[in-house]
C-alpha cells in the first residue's frame, strides 16, 4: 500500500491528460446540454469521472481516486473551463466519492461490482456538488432526475468504461508493472 514513484507519475499523468479531455468536453456540453436543462442530456456526465476510477482501477492504491479526479479538475481549470474554479470543488467531489468505495472495500477488492460501485459513488459526488452549487433554487423531483441520469451516466461511462478500458490494456503489457497488471500474470499461471 506504499507509493511509487511510476504510481504517482501514471496517476498524475492519467489526471492531465482527463484534464485536457474535460477541458474539451466542458465546451462540447456547456453547448449542448446547458441550454437545454434537461435531465437525459446529463447522460453525457459520466466522462467526467473516470479518472477517479480509472486510476485506482491501475495503482489500487489509496488517494489514486482523489488524486487523478483532482488533477484534472486542476488541469481543466488552467486550461479555462467553462466553470472556473469551480471545476476543482466538482473534481474534489467526484473523487471523495468513488475514493469513499474503494476505502470501505478496505481497497483490497478490485471486483467489478466494486469498480461500479465506486463509479456510482463518484456519481453522488457530481450530483451533490451539482445540486448544490448550481441548481439550488430547481423543485427536488427535477434534482433527483438530474442525479438519476448522472448515476446511469458514472455507472456505464466511469465505471464499465474504466474497468473495460483496464481488461484491454492487459494484454498489451503497459500494466505490468502495476497490480491491475500483475492479476492476469498470476491467473495465467
Amino acid at each position: 500500500m506504499r507509493w511509487r514513484t511510476v504510481d504517482i507519475v501514471v496517476t498524475a499523468a492519467l489526471g492531465v491528460a482527463f484534464g485536457v479531455v474535460f477541458w474539451a468536453w466542458g465546451l462540447l456540453f456547456s453547448a449542448v446540454a446547458a441550454p437545454a436543462f434537461a435531465p437525459p442530456l446529463y447522460i453525457l456526465s459520466g466522462v467526467w469521472l473516470i479518472p477517479a476510477v480509472l486510476a485506482p482501477l491501475i495503482v489500487r492504491l489509496p488517494g489514486a481516486a482523489l488524486l487523478a479526479e483532482t488533477m484534472a479538475a486542476a488541469v481543466s481549470a488552467l486550461l479555462g473551463s467553462v466553470w472556473g474554479l469551480d471545476t476543482l470543488m466538482s473534481g474534489l467531489m467526484q473523487g471523495a466519492g468513488a475514493e469513499l468505495v474503494f476505502a470501505l472495500a478496505l481497497y483490497r477488492r478490485w471486483t467489478l461490482p466494486i469498480t461500479l460501485l465506486a463509479a456510482a459513488g463518484a456519481g453522488v459526488g457530481e450530483w451533490i456538488h451539482d445540486m448544490t452549487f448550481y441548481f439550488v433554487g430547481v423543485p427536488i423531483e427535477i434534482q433527483l432526475a438530474y442525479g438519476a441520469w448522472m448515476l446511469v451516466s458514472a455507472v456505464l461511462v466511469a465505471g464499465l468504461g474504466s474497468w473495460y478500458l483496464v481488461k484491454l490494456l492487459r494484454p498489451t503489457g503497459v500494466l505490468a508493472a502495476f497490480p491491475a497488471g500483475q492479476d492476469v500474470a498470476r491467473s495465467t499461471g
